[in-house]
């Protein structure tokens, strides 16, 4: 297959397959039943991650929304209220689980990516009495996927920490790609770590593991989210096998994250003369707002097919480009081409 005919893919960080080491990691992955808290690979592997976020423990779970879902069950009793913004992924993408698995009301402030002004968010906690919905843990999404990848600047998740201890509430990082904020901006993991009660780590996205996300938090909530998981069919048994492919990320796929955020910032210069983009891109996510483009969505998903370049559609309007592990300099060459081309005509 020649460049021109090969699939380059920026549907998402998802789409990834395990490199032959991280293929190897698992093959040979010491293991034993998980449910048991017996499998040596799933115990180093949550030792690890828990450490790097400076907290006591950590849970894998198999997925970034079973993880979030969990850490927002610690914090938020059924019938009380969590706060976060309107595009976040545990209110947009997670099929109403907080409500349907948490009994767990939820009320956002309006959608602005990154851009959170902590005064709007204390401004929103309600306190106990007067017969209203008490407001009992506050969301952020760390990089924020709606917001094109954006970073919420360490001055403004202090703060939010502060708004929290005020109001005695929680603080949760909807942490998927936290492992791109921490590479952008040189923010140490243990620092941001630090600020939340919970927070939830993918590896199935920058990192390119296959599966697998974690819930972070003290010795007494993991052993609460252990329960949580069982409960909703998250109990894996020699699941080592899996976190091999964790560990071998975290040992080989973090630093590598900034070739991504050049790629994507090469896709971002391609796109920009067309008055496409949405936002300043600083991970690996490129947002398109085609909102005064004669092209929608989808009809620039479809043409890009043809060329063999897949897009995400997002809504009417609006597409995303995503770099990853499996995209290099060339795909990135030929998709700026073909977009480019596309934007123009």
């Amino acid at each position: 297959m020649t460049v021109a005919d090969a699939l380059v893919d920026l549907r998402s960080d998802t789409v990834t397959r395990p490199t032959a080491g991280m293929r190897e990691a698992m093959a040979t992955a010491d293991v034993g039943d998980d449910v048991y808290g017996e499998d040596p690979t799933v115990n180093a592997l949550e030792a690890e991650v828990a450490a790097l976020f400076g907290h006591e423990a950590a849970l894998f779970a198999p997925s970034g929304s079973m993880a979030n879902q969990i850490a927002l069950q610690l914090l938020v009793s059924p019938g009380n209220e969590l706060l976060c913004d309107a595009d976040a992924h545990v209110v947009t993408y997670e099929i109403g689980a907080a409500a349907a698995y948490g009994g767990i009301s939820s009320r956002t402030w309006p959608a602005v990516g990154a851009d959170i002004d902590p005064e709007t968010v204390a401004g929103m906690i309600r306190p106990d009495g007067y017969f209203a919905v008490p407001t009992r843990a506050i969301a952020v999404e760390q990089t924020h996927n709606r917001g094109g990848g954006g970073v919420i600047p360490l001055a403004t998740l202090r703060e939010l920490r502060r708004v929290a201890d005020d109001a005695e509430v929680a603080l949760h990082c909807d942490g998927a790609r936290i492992w791109h904020a921490h590479v952008a901006d040189a923010v140490p993991l243990i620092e941001y770590g630090q600020l939340f009660d919970t927070l939830s780590v993918c590896l199935s996205k920058g990192l390119g593991a296959p599966v697998g996300s974690l819930v972070v938090g003290s010795a007494e909530k993991i052993e609460r989210a252990r329960m949580i998981r069982k409960r909703m069919g998250g109990g894996m048994r020699q699941a080592g096998i899996l976190a091999a492919a964790g560990r071998y990320a975290l040992a080989h796929h973090v630093d590598r994250l900034a070739e991504d955020h050049a790629r994507a910032a090469r896709l971002a210069e391609a796109v920009a003369p067309f008055g496409v983009l949405a936002a300043p891109v600083r991970t690996n996510l490129v947002p398109l707002d085609l909102t005064k483009h004669a092209l929608d969505a989808r009809a620039l998903a479809a043409a890009a097919r043809e060329e063999r370049v897949l897009v995400s559609v997002l809504g009417p309007r609006t597409a995303r480009l995503v770099t990853h592990l499996d995209l290099d300099d060339a795909g990135v060459t030929r998709a700026a081409a073909v977009l480019g081309r596309l934007l123009a005509a």
